[in-house]
C-alpha cells in the first residue's frame, strides 16, 4: 500500500515509515520539509495522489492554548479535505489517552476537537490512544523544575517506547479501518513522580522528585486514572528499565 505519513520525519513518523518500509509497503514522510504544509494545504493534493492510508501523526509547535488549537483544527480539516478528493480509504490518527478526562488542559482539548473532526467526516477512520512515551520524561522534568526540584503530581501512567507506539500505529494503519478508538500502553504502571525520579536517577541528574497533588500536566490537576489505559488495551512489551538501560548509553542527557 501507499501509506503517507503526515509528521513522518517526527519522532514516531520517521519510526513509523521505517517499518512501514520494512513491511513492503511505500511509505511517504511527508512534513514541511518535504513541502507539505498541513496549515497552508500546500503540497498535501500531491503527495495524497494515490495514498491508500494517511496516518497523522504530527504534533503542534506550541503548546499553547490557542495555538495548539489553531494547529490541530486546521491541519485536520486540510488533511480530511484533501484526503476525499485523492480518495484516501483510510484515515490514521495519532492521540493521547484520557483526552476526554483531561478537559483543564488546552493541548487536550484540541486533541478531542481534532478526534471529532475526524470523527465527523465521511474518511473511515482509526485513532490510536498511546499513553506518554519513555522519551518524554526529559521534557517533563524540564517543565516541572524549580531551582533543584521537580514538582509532579503522583498520578498513576503506564508509559511505553516510541518505537512501540510506532508498532501500534503500524498495525493499525495496514488493517481495516475501525471506525473507533484503540487503546495502547506500557507494560507497567508508575506513578508519574516516581517515573520521572527514576529517568532522573539512572542518568545521575541530582535533582530531587517531590510528589505534589497539586502539580499540573498539560495544565491539568491529576487525581489518579487520567492517564491510564482501560484493562483491554493492548500492553506494549518494552520495560522502562531495558529502555533506560539504551537511552543511558547512547541518549542526550537531560
Amino acid at each position: 500500500m501507499k501509506i503517507v505519513v503526515i509528521g513522518g520525519t517526527g519522532l514516531i513518523g520517521s519510526k513509523l515509515v521505517t517499518k512501514l518500509g520494512e513491511h513492503g509497503h511505500e511509505a511517504i514522510a511527508a512534513s514541511p520539509n518535504s513541502g507539505v504544509n498541513t496549515l497552508t494545504g500546500e503540497g498535501l493534493a500531491e503527495v495524497l495522489t494515490g495514498a491508500d492510508v494517511v496516518v497523522d501523526v504530527s504534533n503542534s509547535p506550541s503548546f499553547e492554548d490557542a495555538a495548539v488549537l489553531e494547529f490541530f483544527t486546521t491541519a485536520t480539516t486540510n488533511i480530511l479535505a484533501a484526503e476525499a478528493v485523492a480518495g484516501v480509504g483510510h484515515h490514521v490518527a495519532l492521540s493521547v489517552v484520557g483526552t476526554e478526562r483531561l478537559t483543564d488542559s488546552g493541548y487536550m482539548r484540541a486533541k478531542v476537537v481534532q478526534e471529532s473532526l475526524i470523527k465527523e467526516s465521511k474518511i473511515p477512520y482509526s485513532i490510536v490512544h498511546a499513553t506518554q512515551f519513555f522519551e518524554f520524561f526529559k521534557s517533563i522534568a524540564r517543565g516541572a523544575t524549580v531551582g533543584d526540584e521537580v514538582r509532579l503530581s503522583p498520578a498513576r501512567i503506564q508509559p511505553m517506547a516510541a518505537d512501540d507506539v510506532a508498532s501500534a500505529v503500524g498495525r493499525v494503519a495496514v488493517g481495516a479501518p475501525l471506525n473507533g478508538t484503540v487503546e495502547v500502553g506500557g507494560p507497567e504502571v508508575f506513578q508519574l513522580n516516581d517515573f520521572v525520579a527514576h529517568g532522573l536517577k539512572a542518568h545521575g541528574d541530582p535533582r530531587t522528585v517531590v510528589a505534589d497533588t497539586q502539580a499540573r500536566y498539560f495544565g491539568a490537576l491529576l487525581a489518579d486514572r487520567e492517564l491510564i489505559p482501560a484493562d483491554d488495551a493492548t500492553r506494549a512489551e518494552t520495560s522502562f528499565e531495558s529502555w533506560l538501560a539504551v537511552d543511558v548509553v547512547s541518549g542526550p542527557k537531560p
